[in-house]
């Protein structure tokens, strides 16, 4: 759903590129090799068997910000544990289940605005740098 939703925003001319990845390691193969703005991970992947481990080795592999979509009902304890130990990480959980896709679908620009959303905002960055 997320492919049909970045393939609508680049026909619409939103600068969105997505890539996908359909297990843990394919994902850190694709992270060791390009630079990203935003992860968004899902903790149920097939080879992610522990959720904290899962975003450390996500979060070590560069300096990329990551956002949890799961539908694992422990996905937001592991994304406090993660903002606890200082990883640069979307502090809500977001629940697959609650995604807008036909809205992200038939208005682009709203797919766009999630994933803004999911990004640190300039004075979060800032001060994380200071």
């Amino acid at each position: 759903m997320l492919a049909i939703a970045a393939d609508k925003a680049a026909r619409n001319r939103v600068q969105v590129d997505l890539v996908t990845a359909g297990t843990l390691m394919a994902a850190e193969s694709r992270l060791r090799l390009e630079r990203f703005d935003l992860v968004v991970l899902d903790l149920t992947l097939p080879d992610s068997f522990d959720a904290d481990m899962t975003i450390a080795r996500i979060a070590n592999m560069g300096q990329h910000r990551i956002a949890v979509a799961s539908g694992s009902e422990k996905s937001q304890d592991a994304v406090d544990t993660a903002a606890r130990c200082g990883c640069n990480i979307a502090p809500e959980a977001v629940h697959k289940a609650s995604l807008p896709f036909n809205r992200f679908i038939q208005r682009p620009d709203a797919f766009e605005d999630f994933l803004i959303g999911l990004m640190p905002t300039p004075a979060a960055s800032a001060a994380r740098a200071a």
